[in-house]
This record gives C-alpha cells, structure tokens and sequence, in this order.
C-alpha cells in the first residue's frame, strides 16, 4: 500500500498503529499539534484539527486515513472539558471531511474513531452493530454526535468506517499501566458492585483488526472489541492472578467517587456495564490472537 495518513497519531494507539504498519506502507504521515519534522521515515507534519494550514495536501493520493483525535476522557467532566470532548471530535471529523472532498485523489479508506460506549449501560444483553440499543447520556452523544459530523458528509470516491473501540490493552500504554500498578499495590479489588461488564481489546489484535477493515474493506459501524466482554469482578481477579498479588482491596461506589475526585478522573469509566461483541468482525472471518482474559494478560506480562 502507499501512503498512510494517521490524524492525531502520536499517542499510545497512534504507535501502536505506527508499529504494525510501518513496513506495509511506503510513506506514513502523522497529523500533530506538534511541529513538522521526520523521525525514522515518518513524516509528522502540523494541524491545529481545526482548518487548513497546508496539512490537507498530505491527503492527495493516501490509500488510507485513519481519525484518532479527540481530547481523553479520563478527566473530570466540567462544563468546559465536556465542551472540549465534544468539540475536539467534532471539529476533527468535519475538517477532514471538507479535506477530503477538496482532493484531486483523496484516500481510498476513511477510518474514523468512535467508542463502543455509544451503547446503553447493560448487564443483561450482548451489543452487537445490528441489535445494539443506543442509550442517552453525555458520552453516549458525543459519540452519537461524532459518527453523525463523520458520515452525514458523503465521500463519493472514500470508504468510510467507524470504529467503536473499547478498552484498548497495550504493554507501553492505555489503562492496562495503572490497572497492573493498582493491582501490585494491593488494589486489584472489585470496583463498584462488580457486576459491570468490561469490553476490551489486546493492542496486537486491535492493530489486525484495522488492517482486516482495510483489507475487506468493510464500512458503516464496526464494534472493535474482544468477542469475550467480562465481569468487573472477574477482569480484576485476573489481573491480581497475572500480576501474582494474592488480594485487592475492593473500592465501593463511594470510594471510587471519592478516589475519581482525588485523581481528577469520572468514575462512569469502570462504573459503566459496556457489554459489546465484534459480530461484524467475526461474520466477516476476523480471527483473534487474544480472544480470552487470561491470554491476553499473560502476553502483556511478557518482558
């Protein structure tokens, strides 16, 4: 493939994406905030996500785009970050999609990021692209929000996908980092009732899945999630198992509300039940390397 295009490319996800497709492409080009240069063959060049300023040239002739910006939810949500979590999304999205359509030959594969979270908080049903119940809160309209700014614009001549990521598990960054460091310290514990499902993805398995859309080039809404949602309490004991500490302390509600303040963080993040199942991917042959809890934990270990 030629030309690969990752906005907002410099976080954990961004190498991850980096890492798995650095000898697939001949060129790879990052959208940052930060200023343009070339590290090891790959080129970052400036965007404010926001209007032109000559990073939209780089979509000419790209075989694939791939949206990663929006501002991280692990914070407080004030009036003015909920602001900022949306805007950020938003803005992106609607800027590329004018970038876009003012190419000559724009990118043959527009993917663009969404959230498994735009789902209802659910104990008692699997969410899958076709029955998924949408619910009604804050994160879930933002992401409502941010899938319509994506595809309301039609692109004649670029496939468009939107992928509805979950907890993304990597070695080097994500929340496996202080979701490994809380259990070593003796606070694995269940958090919050504990009956709350967790959607996850090992970072290997979340790279092949992009490149499978791409390869397929499959388009609409795709859940990118492990095929095995599991319960909070079982996902912690785990954890504690991988890591070889004999206990944790469980943080009731209340405890977590209090610690989320401390922390400057919302508790809905492990609170919320996210029950979601890649049904596209698996109809479509996807197979996973880390399909199970404990895989997935014993190669994150791996030194």
């Amino acid at each position: 493939m030629k030309k690969l295009i990752i906005a907002a490319g410099t976080g954990f996800l961004g190498q991850v994406l980096i890492n798995h497709f650095k000898d697939q492409f001949e060129e790879i080009v990052i959208l940052t905030r930060a200023n343009s240069k070339t590290i090891d063959g790959i080129k970052y060049v400036n965007w404010n996500a926001k209007t032109f300023s000559g990073w939209e040239k780089e979509l000419e002739n790209a075989t694939v785009l791939i949206n990663l910006a929006g501002k991280s939810v692990d914070c407080r949500y004030t009036q003015k970050n909920k602001k900022e979590i949306l805007l950020s999304r938003i803005q992106s999205t609607k800027i590329l999609n004018k970038a876009v359509l003012n190419c000559q030959n724009p990118p043959k594969h527009w993917l663009n990021s969404s959230t498994s979270t735009i789902y209802r908080f659910s104990l008692d049903k699997e969410m899958d692209e076709t029955n998924g119940e949408i619910g009604n809160d804050f994160s879930i309209n933002v992401a409502l929000s941010w899938e319509k700014a994506f595809f309301k614009t039609e692109t004649p001549n670029t496939l468009k996908t939107a992928l509805r990521t979950s907890i993304v598990l990597g070695k080097n960054g994500g929340a496996f980092i202080p979701l490994k460091t809380l259990a070593k310290f003796g606070f694995g514990g269940t958090q919050g009732k504990g009956n709350q499902f967790v959607s996850w993805i090992h970072e290997e398995d979340f790279a092949n899945a992009i490149d499978f859309i791409i390869q397929k080039e499959i388009t609409g809404v795709i859940n990118v999630v492990s095929p095995e949602p599991i319960r909070n309490v079982d996902f912690m004991q785990k954890l504690r198992k991988a890591v070889g500490f004999p206990f944790g302390i469980p943080l009731n509600t209340f405890l977590l509300e209090i610690g989320s303040f401390i922390i400057r963080t919302q508790p809905e993040l492990v609170l919320k039940s996210r029950n979601v199942i890649p049904k596209r991917l698996l109809e479509n042959g996807f197979e996973f390397k880390f399909g199970s809890m404990d895989e997935a934990f014993k190669n994150l270990l791996q030194k």
